[in-house]
């Protein structure tokens, strides 16, 4: 059972995007209020598919940390999920998100309408300072910037150095920048065809103080994000919800 109905949500989720790729193409020739229209749309079906075919449910804690305004959310990064669920839960969220994307035709078209922030993994310097400058724009304008500081998706139980992205968005936006811990994974494994039924859940925690150097910065975002992770992680498929997602 849960392989049909990872089958019938993985054709769910290939054919929503097509759709909503062609059928959304004249929001390009719109303000980007109609590309993020289009794109939290998009995102508010695929949670619905994987809750109603799948039977993933979704809960949120720490919704009362996010300050109004232009923030940074440094988030755990397990599953493609995550690069969803944001686009539902943030009034305005923009990503950082690899170059690469943005060249795909169709969805790096709407990504980029949509003002999200390309980077260059391999473009050193000068990569990092266009994201940081687009950043900067970005939180100015009052959205919620949202990083993945491990850079990549990581298996349930693995763990990568941190990068220091997040540090350079912290002192160009002077943001607040709050930890994110999921157990995203463990519903819809990286890589994983098969998205077993439970709950996803998220932490947003408080932000971290002002004025980390980046050493400090990055050692407080990994500890704080993994132990949270691992107490995430450690709980049964129930528990108090402070916001679910349908």
């Amino acid at each position: 059972m849960i392989w049909l109905r990872s089958l019938v949500f993985n054709l769910l989720f290939f054919g929503i995007t097509i759709i909503f790729a062609f059928l959304t193409l004249p929001t390009l020739l719109m303000p980007r209020w109609g590309a993020m229209f289009v794109t939290r749309s998009w995102a508010r079906m695929v949670i619905w598919s994987l809750r109603h075919v799948v039977g993933v449910r979704v809960e949120v804690r720490g919704l009362e940390h996010l300050p109004p305004g232009g923030v940074v959310l440094a988030a755990k990064h397990q599953s493609a999920f995550d690069t969803i669920i944001w686009l539902s839960l943030l009034p305005d969220p923009t990503y950082v998100m690899k170059q690469e994307l943005m060249r795909i035709p169709l969805y790096g078209w709407h990504a980029r309408k949509a003002g999200m922030i390309p980077v260059d993994r391999s473009g050193g310097g000068a990569a990092l300072r266009g994201m940081v400058r687009l950043a900067v724009k970005a939180a100015a304008e009052g959205r919620q910037v949202v990083i993945f500081p491990e850079g990549t998706r990581t298996a349930v139980g693995q763990r990568v150095p941190y990068q220091p992205g997040v540090v350079a968005l912290a002192a160009g936006t002077g943001a607040p920048v709050l930890p994110v811990a999921t157990d995203s994974g463990r519903v819809w494994g990286r890589r994983h065809f098969l998205k077993r039924p439970g709950t996803i859940r998220i932490a947003i925690l408080p932000a971290l103080p002002p004025g980390l150097n980046r050493a400090r910065m990055l050692a407080a975002l990994e500890s704080r994000i993994e132990a949270e992770t691992d107490r995430l992680m450690a709980e049964p498929q129930h528990g108090t919800v402070d916001k679910s997602v349908d």
